[in-house]
């Protein structure tokens, strides 16, 4: 059996609902089935519309989409349904049959400078990676064919995945003028050529040579529940645009200190510590008053 998990998200249209795959359930293609007629090559959309409360079914990318009728509340089905995806998902059955799959769409790739002079952003027009990785030398990258192909380059000295960007690190030894270019189309052709990014059999055993990239709040204090929301919130889309990404390492209410990891375009950045004081440590002081008078960064 395959090892699929779904979370469930809403979207801004309250009648629509996304069941979010922890896998690429398809590449570049999307499907939009409005009745059991047209999901007759949709074995899953096919089971989902005997459901009487189901009005519309969307597949793409990592997720399937429903859109109900009135007659039911999501609180009231969103479980059920999730777990259903889930098992079909499980079983290894298709999501789509006797479909002739279109041509792959042209891919693109282009260079954004970030805030950190030692760190480029290069950002596909399609998603990459479900989940954040990074990777500090050759050896961590077992799980990502890409990774390790780019540590070939000599002058690459840390690599940061998300989403549908690569933020690579360089050494100083080489001018952003002088390899950008070589960076972008190879990455792209690699893209274009539908080569393994991350290696889903591979990811489960070497989860460790990835550093982590979300925070398990289920153990933490009141507190420390918080201000994760809070750099999850306001915080981290922000570092994401810039090619980086905060992590919550701790909080110690003694000294009222928060410690936080940096990732990719953050992790080095000259003005990081600024931002930090700046930014984030006034904001946690504002809005966890009295609790937070310090942030320090462990790696930097």
């Amino acid at each position: 059996m395959s090892n699929y998990s779904i979370d469930i998200k809403h979207t801004n249209r309250k009648n629509i609902v996304k069941f979010e795959a922890n896998k690429f359930l398809f590449n570049d293609e999307a499907f939009e089935l409005n009745n059991i007629d047209e999901a007759k090559n949709a074995p899953l959309a096919q089971q989902l519309f005997y459901l009487p409360f189901v009005k519309k079914v969307y597949m793409a990318q990592n997720f399937i989409a429903v859109e109900k009728y009135d007659i039911v509340e999501w609180d009231a089905v969103e479980g059920e349904l999730a777990e259903q995806i889930q098992t079909y998902l499980n079983e290894g059955k298709p999501l789509i049959i006797n479909h002739k799959p279109s041509q792959n769409v042209a891919v693109t790739v282009y260079a954004e400078s970030t805030p950190n002079p030692g760190v480029m952003k290069f950002v596909a027009n399609k998603k990459l990676v479900l989940q954040s990785f990074e990777f500090k030398n050759i050896d961590e990258t077992a799980i990502s064919p890409l990774a390790q192909a780019l540590f070939h380059f000599p002058f690459i000295k840390e690599l940061y995945f998300d989403e549908n960007y690569i933020s690579i690190q360089k050494y100083d030894i080489a001018e952003w003028n002088d390899i950008t270019m070589e960076l972008r189309e190879f990455i792209r052709n690699y893209i274009q050529e539908g080569k393994t990014i991350i290696a889903e059999e591979k990811l489960e055993a070497n989860k460790n040579k990835a550093a982590e990239t979300k925070v398990n709040i289920e153990n933490l204090d009141d507190t420390s529940k918080e201000i994760v929301a809070i750099l999850d919130e306001y915080v981290k889309p922000a570092v994401a645009n810039d090619g980086g990404n905060i992590l919550f390492d701790s909080y110690n209410p003694e000294t009222q200190t928060v410690k936080v990891i940096l990732q990719g375009a953050c992790s080095g950045c000259p003005s990081s510590t600024i931002t930090l004081k700046n930014g984030i440590e006034t904001m946690l002081r504002d809005m966890m008053q009295g609790k937070v008078n310090y942030v320090e960064a462990v790696n930097g």
